[in-house]
């Protein structure tokens, strides 16, 4: 079947100057970046002040609009789950001939690393602790240190990293890849509200939906990049003695966008790919090692005793009525859920970007189940290691958290190796860091240039640099609360993405449904033919 392109008067960067080397998309573009120069010049300028308002900011968003966060990620799951039974999962992304580009372990490969690589390695060990220690609230208000507590430490865990934060990339990726490749709409998020808005997406409807994209990928991306640079730093003063402080975090924010630059400038096979492969292998080999040099019949049973206990939990933990763990609430699942938001332009652009001949059906269920299988493994592996020392007082575990960047640190001294899998951790961290900046500039540089998969280098070098300035400064913002300004930045961020998100989800059933009809009457003429 041809695909059935939509009839659009608006060509493929009508709106964009060029300047400086740059192909910009008017007024896209100058908005986003102004924004973002502002943001960094007022830092900059007063920390202070910038620290006060970020917090401000995010504490009145977590008290006014939390239902909406909770209401709206279960809304995308449901959905999500709706088109994966349903007929619309038969259609084909690119049209009937389409074929996949990249092999499934190599596109599995590249989703994961873009998706979660960092925030992994940062709370792999780390949250089933501070829930099962009370460092931040306890999930539910149960008791601390009980096994009630052991329970909900990696159940509580695994649901903020599972279904549904997949569900919510799942579901942009799904609507930028269709309407990009089987409608011929240029790669941006406007395209996915055709069915809703028609030719307006072309204006300042459409304007707004792309700036508040590219400002929500870059504090998204912010925040997992600073968690990143925060844990790199523990990790070599752990290693070497080398000092963590901001200064040091700062300077390996620079160090690490430097070579993001260079990847981004090779491009999405050249550079993304690779990297994103390499990723997969340390990550597995590191994942392996923990699994064999920890307490291995624990993990093994924590895998299966995890999963029945997530599937247990689930409905309970996704209710956001009469809840008594207010704090635990507000600091994690809603923090989870904005910071998952905040990231799916960026996550579902680049999940598109190299899903093109995958079916419905199938892009649905790699995109939401498979990463639910690997954050399973995952966090049983380091939550239940790192449980195991707290519980039986092994270590500085023992006496609880004291800084969370080097929980993962604490746990791996313990074991066999320790110094070299401490290393192999600090190398992780670093290629997941470059491979989230350089793949988050590609699409940024997508959304600021109309829709062109292939931007200029010199914005590809513009995009990384201002990525890797925003993390820096809500670090410098933040001062001795920078763990907090980075959550109230993606917070801040994700509630107006929040509102596209639902949008988004009504504008994909409209254009699959469209497309199921039309299919089914050429299906049915053929066959009388």
């Amino acid at each position: 079947m041809p695909r059935r392109l939509y009839k659009t008067s608006h060509k493929l960067g009508e709106d964009n100057v060029a300047l400086f080397g740059l192909d910009v998309h008017n007024p896209v573009f100058f908005i986003a970046a102004l924004t973002m120069v502002l943001f960094i010049g007022l830092t900059l300028a007063a920390p202070d002040t910038a620290s006060t308002a970020l917090l401000a900011t995010r504490d009145w968003v977590l008290t006014t609009f939390d239902w909406l966060f909770v209401v709206s990620v279960n809304v995308v799951f449901l959905f999500c789950l709706a088109i994966i039974v349903s007929p619309l999962g038969r259609l084909r992304i690119g049209g009937r001939e389409a074929r996949p580009e990249f092999s499934i372990v190599s596109w599995l490969a590249m989703l994961f690393a873009a998706g979660i690589g960092i925030g992994l390695m940062f709370w792999g060990a780390a949250e089933p602790l501070a829930y099962y220690t009370g460092w931040y609230g306890t999930p539910l208000g149960v008791e601390p240190h009980t096994p009630e507590a052991h329970r909900l430490a990696l159940s509580a865990t695994i649901f903020h990293w599972g279904l549904n934060a997949w569900s919510i990339y799942a579901i942009i990726g799904l609507a930028l890849a269709y309407f990009t490749f089987s409608k011929g709409l240029p790669f941006t998020v406007r395209s996915a509200f055709y069915p809703l808005l028609g030719d307006r997406i072309w204006g300042w409807p459409g304007h707004v939906i792309d700036i508040l994209s590219v400002i929500a990928t870059l504090f998204g991306l912010a925040t997992s990049l600073g968690l990143g640079a925060q844990q790199i730093a523990s990790g070599l003063n752990f290693l070497f003695d080398i000092d963590a402080g901001l200064g040091v975090q700062i300077a390996i924010i620079g160090v690490i966008t430097s070579v993001a630059i260079f990847s981004v400038v090779r491009g999405l096979d050249g550079g993304v790919k690779v990297l994103s492969n390499i990723n997969m292998v340390m990550a597995a080999l590191f994942l392996l090692a923990v699994f064999i040099i920890g307490p291995t019949l624990l993990i093994t049973t924590g895998v299966f005793e995890n999963a029945l206990a997530y599937m247990g939990d689930f409905f309970v933990l996704s209710n956001w009525v009469g809840r008594e763990d207010t704090e635990w609430f507000h600091g994690w699942t809603v923090f989870y859920w904005a910071w998952w938001i905040s990231w799916s332009p960026f996550v579902g652009m680049f999940i598109a970007r190299i899903s093109k001949g995958r079916t419905v059906r199938e892009f649905l269920l790699a995109v939401i189940f498979a990463p639910l299988i690997v954050t399973l493994l995952w966090f049983s592996t380091f939550g239940e290691t790192a449980l195991f020392q707290a519980e039986n007082d092994i270590g500085a575990l023992s006496q609880g958290i004291d800084d969370v960047s080097l929980v993962l640190f604490h746990m791996l001294e313990q074991l066999p190796f320790a110094s070299l899998a401490s290393g192999l951790a600090v190398a992780l961290v670093f290629v997941f860091f470059v491979t989230s900046s350089d793949s988050g500039s590609l699409v940024i540089d997508s959304i600021t240039a109309g829709g062109k998969l292939h931007a200029p280098v010199p914005q590809r070098i513009f995009w990384a640099s201002i990525e890797g300035l925003v993390a820096a400064m809500l670090l410098y913002g933040g001062g001795a609360q920078a763990l907090q300004a980075l959550q109230a930045g993606a917070i801040s961020a994700g509630l107006p993405f929040t509102l596209v998100l639902l949008a988004c989800c009504f504008s994909v059933w409209r254009g699959l449904s469209a497309d199921s009809r039309a299919l089914r009457a050429i299906e049915q003429a053929e066959k009388a033919s």
